[in-house]
């Protein structure tokens, strides 16, 4: 509350108790290491997004392929899931790009860690999947085969209420 002095915390306490599965998914971005936070909000208070602001990538949601595509195309050594299906089961979704690098001027994040980010279908089509991280003072946006995982990757979510 003290970084968002001029929020109207009793408005957004009311509009999550007034959409509970909202909530629930802001107890699950919690609960698996996302720390959530505002950043992104209309003077009316009528629009508010949670993103995740852990440091590096939400601990709790690494060594994950991207969907379930390429989950089911790995033959050996899968990971235990995949960042769509996981995001969906919260009821949040992936960064796009543009918001990943939005979230990098708020504080730098990502900087031994990287976030895999919602991935365009023409790069999906192709096998590929999209991630960021920060590094050297900028944003980096990689690509890699969307059925690659590994332990310092990641995803970060956002939560619209």
């Amino acid at each position: 509350m003290n970084r968002h002095p001029n929020l109207n915390w009793s408005a957004i306490e009311e509009k999550l108790i007034h959409n509970p599965e909202k909530l629930w998914s802001l107890s699950q971005m919690e609960d698996t290491g996302g720390e959530p936070d505002i950043v992104l909000f209309d003077t009316g208070n009528t629009e508010i997004v949670f993103y995740d602001c852990a440091i590096e990538t939400p601990k709790w949601r690494r060594s994950f392929c991207y969907d379930r595509e390429a989950l089911n195309a790995r033959k050996e050594n899968k990971p235990a899931d995949n960042v769509i299906d996981i995001a969906q089961s919260m009821g949040v979704e992936l960064l796009t790009e543009q918001q990943y690098r939005y979230l990098q001027t708020i504080f730098n994040f990502d900087l031994k860690t990287s976030s895999w980010i919602k991935t365009p279908e023409t790069i999906r089509q192709q096998g590929g999947a999209l991630f960021c991280d920060y590094r050297y003072g900028q944003v980096f946006t990689y690509h890699n085969g969307a059925q690659s995982y590994y332990a310092s990757r990641g995803f970060r979510a956002l939560l619209e209420v």
